[in-house]
């Protein structure tokens, strides 16, 4: 019988599509500390925005959707620590709201 004391595995879900565009706008975002006003990964950032759109309403995942709306404007506005921090916040509740859908959670 295992301890009940160990702290429980943390379960990783597989990773599907919408997974892997929530953990690659995360790691772009993150990216934009070091360089804010790379123009390409600003692009790459509205893109994935745009495909996490669809694959979320593709999956009825409605407050994903939500987030993208609010992210959307922070992604085309001009380079600034705050619009950083609201890309990086933000890819990091899309991640975490894919992998609660995908544990059974939500």
């Amino acid at each position: 019988m295992p301890d009940p004391r160990e702290p429980r595995r943390s379960r990783v879900p597989l990773v599907d599509a919408l997974g892997k565009l929530c953990l690659e706008g995360q790691q772009t975002a993150e990216y934009l500390w070091q360089v804010p006003d790379d123009a390409g990964a600003r692009a790459k950032i509205a893109d994935l925005l745009q495909q996490i759109a669809v694959e979320a309403g593709r999956q009825g995942r409605k407050e994903m959707g939500r987030i993208v709306e609010e992210l959307l404007p922070a992604a085309r506005a001009t380079p600034s620590p705050q619009q950083v921090d609201l890309l990086v916040d933000g890819f990091h509740r899309l991640t975490r709201l894919w992998e609660a859908a995908k544990s059974g959670l939500l």
